[in-house]
């Protein structure tokens, strides 16, 4: 009960996770101190200097969530503070979500004004050069990062079960997309296409927009309690089934049914087990939650409640290899 240690490959995980979480941070303060020394007036860099800035959001979010989910449960907060970390994956959504709508109105309203930006030139050298070669330089370097560390905090997500840390890679993954949009509009106004910066300005906040919607919906659903899913949010978490398997193995059980719920990092469980006799010993009772916990080491807490029948919310054990229901 009220779990908060971790076994040591999570622990190696978790120490992983930190470790590029900050590299993440410092690469892109560096990268928004360089992009605005060449933002010039393109629509579409401002925009995916913005979105840099957005981007920290969920790092910030996954270090501070992880001060207050190692503290042990207490009367005051009985269920721990393992839900810090799905605040933090709302906060992240709900400010990209804000941010990236505002800039989708200032690209659209910039298309209807047919607004022409001005990208102007810098001495260097003895030579007169087109900043917009500066921009495509820069913004053509500094994709390669996320590439790196979106790829491995990839692969750490599901090891930690971590939705806040998935969200983060899900976003440095797609960082690509938003710079080839801006060299593509900073190189339109170098050509006279001048609708091209801010259709990729528009492209750019479409993509932030969807970001913090998906995000901001996969973090409420969880925080009011939706059946446990997997870290991606794709269906319903094998955890239940696996659990409903193993209540089913005991011999006095006739008929179970799971109740999962997310926490931010584990699992909170509640096992219903129709008994086939009237009276059912402690000792019983301890065994199914002791093997239920021996799981996995993402279910934190477990509650065995012996009914009459399987309340009609809960995952029955007959049932739950199907996941069609998702």
């Amino acid at each position: 009960m009220g779990r908060t240690d971790l076994p040591p490959e999570q622990q190696k995980a978790l120490r992983s996770a930190i470790r590029w979480e900050w590299f993440t941070i410092g690469y892109t303060v560096v990268t928004i101190g360089v992009i605005a020394l060449v933002v010039g007036g393109s629509q579409a860099m401002k925009t995916a200097w913005i979105e840099d800035m957005l981007s920290l959001i969920p790092q910030i979010s996954f270090l501070i969530a992880l001060i207050f989910i190692r503290r042990r449960p207490s009367r005051a907060f009985p269920f721990g503070f393992h839900r810090m970390m799905g605040v933090g994956h709302l906060v992240a959504g709900v400010a990209l979500l804000a941010v990236g709508g505002n800039l989708a109105y200032e690209a659209i309203s910039g298309l209807i004004r047919a607004e022409h930006p001005s990208i102007g030139t810098v001495f260097l050298f003895g030579q007169t050069i087109w900043l917009g070669w500066f921009m495509v330089g820069v913004m053509s370097v500094i994709v390669i990062g996320p590439f790196f560390y979106g790829h491995a905090k990839a692969r750490l997500a599901p090891k930690l079960h971590n939705n806040v840390l998935y969200a983060d890679a899900d976003m440095a993954k797609a960082d690509w997309t938003s710079t080839v949009a801006s060299i593509v509009g900073v190189l339109g106004v170098g050509i006279g296409l001048w609708w091209l910066d801010g259709a990729a300005a528009l492209f750019i906040s479409l993509g932030i927009v969807w970001d913090g919607w998906r995000n901001s919906r996969a973090a409420v659903r969880d925080l009011i309690d939706q059946r446990a899913r997997t870290e991606d949010d794709a269906r319903p978490h094998p955890l239940i089934a696996r659990i409903g398997n193993r209540v089913q193995e005991f011999g006095w059980v006739r008929e179970s049914g799971v109740r999962m719920r997310d926490m931010g990092q584990v699992f909170h469980v509640e096992v219903f087990v129709v008994p086939t006799r009237d009276e059912v010993r402690l000792e019983e009772i301890e065994d199914v939650r002791e093997a239920v916990a021996q799981l996995d080491w993402k279910v934190q807490d477990v509650v065995v409640i012996v009914t009459a029948s399987v309340p009609d919310e809960a995952e029955p054990a007959t049932r739950q290899e199907s996941h069609s229901d998702a």
